[in-house]
């Protein structure tokens, strides 16, 4: 496992890597972030982007979710992978939305896992990104690399990964560490095909070491 000074080490490296490291799902306010958010579960932002300007351009606030039929809303968003269920969430969410929370996204992460549609790993986005609350969001990426490098253990789960990153990295860094995280699993250290080869953190990650020399016996 590594060190805290590691650690340190991997984000200062991460930070040299992807400077420019942010959410990367279109929005302009809370609501349209958490709608975004929802939509990417198991899809790519790539494709959320794709779907969510027009979406956007349509339903500007709660009650235009809650007034729409939900077959048209459906066909709305067809791209995206569980648009049916994902359908139903965003009207329910809206529906709460307007007669709980004044047709506003609550700023608590407690409050939004209320809303359908939203996890802890939504609600940790979307405090942290739209409200500048210390969080991380542990997603496909951050538990891979996490993982791979060490920081946290194979078995652990995905509350457990939280858990120890929040309690190895500095607060003020938990929302930044946070996407540079995702750049690094998804621009370098691949769920099929990470780069270890030309990896700055070869030294330091057991799996890289791993598979360089699992490499270098095949060769």
């Amino acid at each position: 496992m590594l060190t805290k000074k590691d650690i340190q080490y991997v984000l200062e490296t991460m930070g040299e890597m992807f400077p420019e490291a942010e959410c990367e799902l279109t929005h302009s306010n809370p609501f349209e972030l958490t709608i975004a958010v929802l939509l990417s579960a198991q899809a790519t932002d790539v494709l959320v982007n794709k779907v969510t300007p027009g979406l956007f351009a349509k339903y500007k606030t709660p009650e235009d979710y809650v007034a729409v039929p939900l077959e048209e809303l459906e066909n709305d968003i067809r791209r995206i992978g569980l648009f049916r269920s994902k359908a139903k969430n965003i009207k329910k969410l809206a529906q709460s939305l307007i007669e709980q929370y004044n047709g506003e996204i609550p700023t608590e992460r407690d409050e939004l896992m209320k809303l359908a549609g939203v996890g802890r790993k939504t609600a940790n986005v979307v405090v942290s990104v739209a409200f500048n609350t210390p969080a991380i969001a542990v997603d496909t990426h951050v538990e891979r690399v996490s993982k791979r490098l060490g920081i946290c253990r194979w078995k652990d789960n995905v509350r457990e990964v939280e858990e120890t990153l929040m309690k190895k990295i500095p607060k003020e860094q938990w929302s930044v560490t946070h996407h540079r995280l995702i750049f690094f699993g998804r621009y370098h250290c691949k769920a099929q095909s990470p780069q270890c080869e030309i990896c700055p953190l070869l030294d330091i990650c057991r799996e890289g070491k791993k598979r360089m020399k699992a490499k270098g016996a095949k060769g």
